[in-house]
């Protein structure tokens, strides 16, 4: 069997389990294996193919996997859906208490209660959406 063929089924098997394992270390390993068959099949010695497998391995989980590791860990930043409307204001269209309302969340209508089930909020008023369940907002006035 050729060389390069066996660093090939070396590199699928790396990223195969690099799938199941989530871990970016056999992923690394698999493009050096990758890279390693590309210079099989140019008629790289093996000695040297084991010393470009063995360097390349070697900068990509010293140097790319970190950065590829801090990238993937980082906090999502942007808020999609119902999240993205909390902490936004909205306008009251019809009186809010702690049992009904309606209020205009972004062009859209959302019924709403108060989030302090004792306050009363006049319809006009602007208010903060503190809380969203199902297709109620719960909001309380701004200050």
């Amino acid at each position: 069997m050729d060389p390069w063929l066996i660093w090939l089924i070396v590199s699928a098997v790396l990223v195969v389990a690099e799938i199941f394992t989530l871990t970016a270390a056999l992923g690394m390993l698999g493009v050096a294996a990758l890279i390693t068959a590309a210079s099989a099949a140019a008629g790289i010695s093996p000695p040297f193919q084991f010393l470009l497998f063995t360097v390349v391995s070697a900068v990509s989980l010293l140097f790319v996997r970190p950065v590829a590791v801090r990238h993937l860990l980082q906090p999502q930043t942007a808020r999609f859906g119902v999240e993205a409307l909390v902490g936004s204001a909205a306008y009251v269209v019809s009186e809010v208490t702690g049992r009904e309302g309606r209020v205009r969340i972004g062009g859209e209508e959302w019924s709403a209660r108060s989030y302090d089930e004792t306050l009363v909020i006049p319809r006009g008023a602007t208010v903060d959406v503190l809380e969203i369940s199902g297709s109620t907002a719960y909001v309380h006035p701004r200050e």
